[in-house]
């Protein structure tokens, strides 16, 4: 029994020792696993800043591609605005001088004892004035183009209550000079001159201009210009594009309130602000406007 007592604890020390060494060998196994797991972690950690490194240097590059290739857009996006610009102001040339080779520039040259026009012009495209605003049984003509804007007063004067009249309209060289002869032998040539114009001197035989008139009045003009009507013209002629071409001290006839030329609507309403008549303006400006002349 003495004996058993002993080898009892001796066999429970080799058990104990024999556990324990088993478990450090475990641990030492696991210890090296983790460890190995762990290098392969950290490898892999590396691999994967190594290639997140690789990726940011493709992103910087493509990064920079991509600016390169937004500026050389720009440049090309700059160069075809301007052959783009460069193509609309050759359009805008071609269209202008289309339109300056289908004008008229006599349209807006002073006459009035300045400018002449021979006998043999005569304005395109005359046409009829209608008869419901001519006084008297007569035929009347005025260009084509300005028609549109003729009518349009007259349509808007109605509206307001005004009954405008057409006393003349277009006269041609051979007109004109009948009448300056039948004022010569009636009241004489100084008189004459200061109330109606030379032929070829005559705004009339441009087809743009005209005299107005009432059914009251008639061919008595003397008073148009205490008319409803002459008020009604001084405020609301340029809106069509006529203006009045002899004011009172103009320098040419005596006072004509009755007498209006159309010369477009931008030059008539630029005039109207400006507070200035037709013949105030040097030649050189009023050639500016008649490209548009007939552009409302």
């Amino acid at each position: 029994m003495k004996f058993v007592i002993p080898f009892l604890v001796l066999l429970l020390l080799v058990i104990i020792g024999g556990a324990g060494f088993f478990g450090y060998t475990e641990f030492k196994n696991y210890e090296a696993q983790n460890k190995q797991t762990l290098l392969e972690k950290n490898s892999s950690i590396i691999a994967l800043r190594n290639d997140r490194d690789e990726q940011d240097q493709e992103i910087v590059l493509l990064q920079t591609q991509v600016q390169e290739l937004q500026e050389r857009l720009g440049d090309e996006v700059d160069k075809f605005e301007k052959l783009e610009d460069r193509v609309k102001d050759s359009l805008e040339t071609v269209d202008t001088l289309k339109k300056l080779s289908e004008r008229d520039l006599e349209l807006l040259q002073k006459y009035s004892k300045i400018y002449f026009l021979n006998e043999h012009y005569e304005p395109r495209d005359l046409t009829d004035i209608d008869e419901e605003y001519l006084l008297g049984n007569k035929t009347l003509q005025i260009k084509s183009e300005v028609k549109p804007f003729l009518d349009t007063l007259l349509e808007k004067a109605a509206d307001d209550g005004i009954d405008l009249q057409i006393l003349s309209a277009y006269r041609s060289f051979g007109t004109q000079a009948v009448i300056k002869q039948s004022y010569i032998t009636t009241y004489g040539t100084t008189a004459a001159n200061t109330f109606s114009a030379d032929q070829g001197y005559s705004e009339h035989q441009l087809g743009t201009t005209l005299d107005f008139t009432t059914p009251e009045l008639g061919s008595n003009l003397s008073d148009f210009k205490m008319s409803d009507a002459y008020e009604w013209l001084q405020d609301n002629g340029y809106k069509y594009g006529f203006v009045l071409s002899y004011p009172e001290d103009n320098s040419f006839y005596v006072e004509e309130p009755w007498h209006w030329r159309f010369v477009g609507e931008d030059l008539a309403k630029d005039l109207r602000r400006d507070d200035k008549g037709f013949y105030d303006l040097p030649q050189r400006e009023l050639n500016t406007y008649i490209i548009n002349i007939f552009e409302d």
